[in-house]
C-alpha cells in the first residue's frame, strides 16, 4: 500500500502532535467520532487555535476529521 499521508506531519501545532500521535490515541481509545476525539483529556488537541480542527494549520486540509477518517478505514 502506498503511503497517502507524511505519518511525521505536524497536525496539531499547538500541542506538537503528529499524524502518528493522533493515530495511536484514536486506535488506543477507539474513538469512532471527532466528538470523543476532541473531548478525551488523555492527550489534548483542537483546544488552542483550532486550526487542526477545520481548514489544517498551513490551509492545506490536513487536519483532526482526516486523520479519524484514515485510521477508520484502516489507511493509518
Amino acid at each position: 500500500m502506498v503511503e497517502v499521508i507524511d505519518r511525521d506531519l505536524m497536525i496539531c501545532q499547538c500541542n506538537n502532535l503528529t499524524v502518528e500521535d493522533i493515530a495511536k490515541v484514536i486506535k488506543e481509545n477507539g474513538y469512532k467520532s471527532l466528538d470523543d476525539l476532541l473531548d478525551q483529556d488523555i492527550c489534548l488537541m483542537g483546544d488552542k487555535c483550532e486550526a487542526c480542527r477545520d481548514e489544517g494549520y498551513e490551509n492545506d486540509g490536513m487536519n483532526l476529521p482526516l486523520v479519524l477518517s484514515l485510521v477508520k478505514r484502516g489507511a493509518l
